[in-house]
């Protein structure tokens, strides 16, 4: 088993890797909209949240030496479900192979974000 740890996306805030690697397998922790470099959330709605999500989990993925075209599951996790379908939009931008995908509303999330996903992925 490997960790993956990457300055192109935001540093884990809690005891947790952003990524492992198993096998032939990455498994990336829960990614939400933080700016890499400082820490805060990026975007004020669901749209924008989304888009840095996927933009730090495509970071963590290519760290790992995978992407999101080997994409095979994600679990996203949403705090709003009236947010699900303009969240659907922006997903479906880039995630073109269409992965297996579990989505749930939460009461909350870390610092209030609208969104987070995690996936697993081949190398």
């Amino acid at each position: 088993m490997k960790t993956i740890q990457t300055d192109t996306a935001p540093a884990a805030i809690g005891p947790y890797s952003q990524a492992v690697v198993s096998g032939n397998l990455v498994f990336s922790s829960g990614q939400i909209p933080l700016c890499p470099k400082t820490g805060e959330i990026i975007g004020a709605d669901i749209a924008a949240q989304t888009e840095q999500v996927i933009k730090n989990l495509k970071a963590v993925l290519e760290a790992a030496g995978s992407s999101l075209d080997k994409v095979v599951k994600t679990s996203c996790f949403l705090a709003n479900m009236d947010d699900f379908a303009r969240f659907n939009e922006v997903y479906a931008k880039h995630f073109l192979g269409k992965p297996a995908r579990s989505t749930v509303a939460v009461r909350q999330l870390p610092k209030n974000a609208l969104v987070e996903i995690e996936a697993v992925a081949e190398l």
